[in-house]
């Protein structure tokens, strides 16, 4: 091909180049025609409806034999203990109405407990009648609510620890409470769902931390070295960096220049992010969120307050608490003597602290 083909061929490619241009392909990057403002944007479109809420428009799931939970509940379970905050918060509600109850010969505190601390981590709990030869109550048992299936018919429930080990329950032996939920009827719901993602953040900052510190790989920055050195001194370097890493060891290094010049060995360091990301803030931020989703005192679950004027009064504060959380949920458990036609819970006067 000759000279004045090529440069030819060359010519109408640009003219090719600037017709695609005009009409939005990429301006080559010889061409300084376009003095404008370019705009773009980037990212996949965000749906109106998440995931998440589209499980709200779900019904509960049956089998023609028992319904499922609208949320998994060995999910909820894991996650009773991802937060020292989140499960404090349920161990002392718990405490406080096992120690307000008043035991009957149906129902004991350790059954109490349980049922408690299934109602406020599952959002439901379960109480089985155990019945004599007459057809007597005997006694109330405690059905974990993490294996417990409401049945399709009325008043029948279902055993599911596992994969084809489920066993149904007498029918009108076992009795529910739950916590009411806006989207159905059939399960009740914990309170702190709103706040189930600030305690796993919390746990999640912990954990990085954690492993932070049992890498040992601390060294996370860049060693710019621009002075005249030696092959054997910059390998004498590079030996000594490898040596500085080790499972939780921090350790320094000297470096020796006799003819090297000011600023000749810079460090320029690159994990600072993952060092200063905030820890006590996120720490901070997602204990808040918890302990307002469980309206609990924080002076109550022994933590240190940041300011010198304190929380306030301990006493007052637990009177308060027991006065707007416990006794709702006492009044929630009340329900079972309805349901049983006798009184089998029964909870104490409580005094309140001079």
């Amino acid at each position: 091909m000759s000279k004045s083909a090529r440069r030819h061929k060359a010519q109408r490619m640009n003219s090719q180049e600037s017709a695609a241009a005009a009409q939005g392909a990429v301006v080559a990057a010889k061409d300084n025609r376009g003095g404008g403002v370019q705009a773009f944007s980037f990212g996949d479109p965000e749906p109106v409806l998440s995931r998440a809420t589209m499980l709200d428009m779900l019904e509960c799931w049956d089998n023609r034999r028992w319904y499922e939970p609208p949320i998994p509940l060995d999910g909820l379970a894991r996650a009773f203990r991802a937060s020292p905050h989140h499960s404090s918060a349920i161990i002392l509600k718990r405490n406080l109405l096992a120690a307000s109850l008043d035991p009957t010969r149906w129902l004991t505190r350790k059954t109490f407990s349980g049922m408690v601390q299934d109602y406020l981590v599952m959002g439901n709990a379960y109480a089985q009648e155990v019945r004599n030869q007459l057809g007597g109550v005997m006694r109330l048992d405690h059905c974990l609510a993490k294996y417990t299936r409401r049945g399709v018919e009325p008043g029948r429930f279902w055993w599911v620890p596992g994969y084809r080990n489920e066993q149904e329950f007498e029918p009108g032996t076992v009795h529910q409470l739950l916590a009411p939920d806006i989207n159905q009827e059939i399960y009740g719901l914990p309170e702190y769902l709103s706040a189930l993602q600030s305690a796993l953040l919390n746990e999640n900052a912990t954990l990085f931390r954690r492993r932070y510190y049992e890498n040992g790989s601390h060294a996370g920055y860049i060693l710019y070295a621009t002075g005249d050195f030696a092959n054997d001194d910059v390998d004498a370097m590079r030996d000594a960096l490898k040596r500085a890493k080790g499972p939780g060891n921090f350790r320094n290094m000297f470096v020796h220049s006799p003819s090297g010049k000011e600023n000749g060995i810079k460090i320029i360091p690159i994990a600072e992010v993952g060092a200063k990301d905030e820890f006590l803030g996120i720490k901070n931020t997602t204990r808040d969120d918890v302990l307002a989703a469980h309206r609990v005192p924080p002076q109550l679950l022994g933590i240190i307050p940041a300011n010198a004027g304190g929380f306030g009064d301990p006493a007052k504060a637990l009177d308060s608490f027991f006065e707007l959380e416990i006794e709702p949920l006492q009044s929630v458990f009340l329900e079972l003597n309805d349901q049983l036609g006798f009184e089998a819970v029964r909870f104490r006067q409580r005094v309140k602290a001079a």
